[in-house]
């Protein structure tokens, strides 16, 4: 009895230390005024990484307090080739740094300084800019822009900063719907097609207006589908929205036929997480198509892929189902998490 009472206290004393923890919103306002943010170049803080940027063949461009602790900060362009990631980050992905180099060329513009601090021998470190710096080699760039920091002891409390939520599915569609609807005001004659790099991909348009009517909308099992027959437009994007609400409307539809579907299979004993990634794969008109290489044309147009996939769901028979059709579904899905 006495261990388990000690274990509660303990267990006690742990929830008030988390609550005493918890950041809640100030009324009063903490940090610099405006006056003091400004820093000049010749701040005796900042002279030995002035000189140090100098000798590597960089420029000091500007200097600032950071506002909330004061902290002298520079701002500085540096040779590429004299930044280097913290060695205990984490590993490159060269897929995704293809790919930012890529978005970083169509936008035209390197606009996020790395954050670097002096790391051994002289040099300099960026302890979250590693993706970033490996695309300005891809992308053959002599300088990058960097705020520097002398607080070398930021390298090791950097990632604690790097909570921002990963974009999903949901997100980005909901992004690239609110984008497409601004632009479709400011750009009234402007193809949809003309944004295919801003839009990344079609099938988020029609997943974004899914998602508008409905934040729990299952949209990763419609996905894969939408990808092979939902292209960009050659209307104007007002025009292509209103086309696209219509085809919302259409997968919202089938996925209410789907729903009953999963409930009846359910009532006939089967529990399986995957049952609706099950029954849209087997309503879904295009899933054997295997796109070639450089092919940009749908497996089929939108319209009648929806027409048959919402034909296949009101002829599909539950009584078809088995357990070892479902346990492939689960090995292949399991297989590409």
């Amino acid at each position: 009895m006495a261990t388990k009472k000690k274990a509660a206290r303990r267990k006690t004393a742990a929830k008030r230390s988390s609550a005493r923890k918890r950041i809640t919103p100030r009324k009063e306002q903490r940090g610099l005024e405006a006056d003091e943010v400004a820093l000049d170049l010749d701040d005796a803080a900042l002279r030995p990484l002035v000189e140090q940027v100098r000798e590597a063949g960089g420029a000091p461009i500007g200097a600032y307090r950071e506002p909330l602790s004061g902290k002298p900060l520079l701002l500085a362009s540096l040779p590429r080739t004299a930044v280097e990631p913290t060695p205990f980050q984490r590993d490159l992905s060269p897929t995704h740094t293809k790919r930012l180099a890529q978005k970083i060329e169509e936008s035209g513009s390197f606009l996020d300084p790395l954050i670097v601090v002096r790391g051994e021998g002289g040099g300099f470190w960026t302890p979250n800019g590693r993706h970033r710096l490996a695309a300005a080699k891809i992308l053959g760039l002599k300088q990058i822009t960097a705020l520097i920091s002398p607080d070398e002891e930021l390298s090791f409390k950097i990632l604690a900063l790097n909570t921002e939520k990963a974009h999903n599915l949901r997100d980005r569609s909901r992004e690239v719907i609110r984008m497409a609807r601004e632009l479709a005001v400011r750009r009234k004659r402007a193809k949809e097609s003309d944004f295919a790099d801003e839009f990344e991909e079609a099938a988020l348009l029609t997943l974004g207006i899914l998602y508008e009517e409905n934040g729990r909308f299952a949209g990763s099992a419609y996905h894969a589908f939408l990808k092979k027959v939902d292209r960009f437009s050659s209307r104007t994007l007002a025009a292509s929205l209103r086309d696209r609400e219509g085809f919302a409307a259409r997968l919202q539809s089938i996925d209410d036929r789907v729903v009953d579907i999963v409930a009846r299979l359910r009532e006939r004993g089967f529990r399986s997480p995957y049952l609706r990634t099950y029954v849209v794969a087997r309503i879904n008109p295009v899933r054997w198509h295997r796109a070639k290489k450089g092919e940009t044309e749908p497996a089929m147009a939108l319209g009648p892929a929806l027409t048959r996939m919402a034909a296949a769901a009101r002829k599909f028979d539950v009584d078809s189902v088995n357990s070892s059709d479902l346990a492939l579904v689960a090995a292949v899905a399991g297989g590409s998490d």
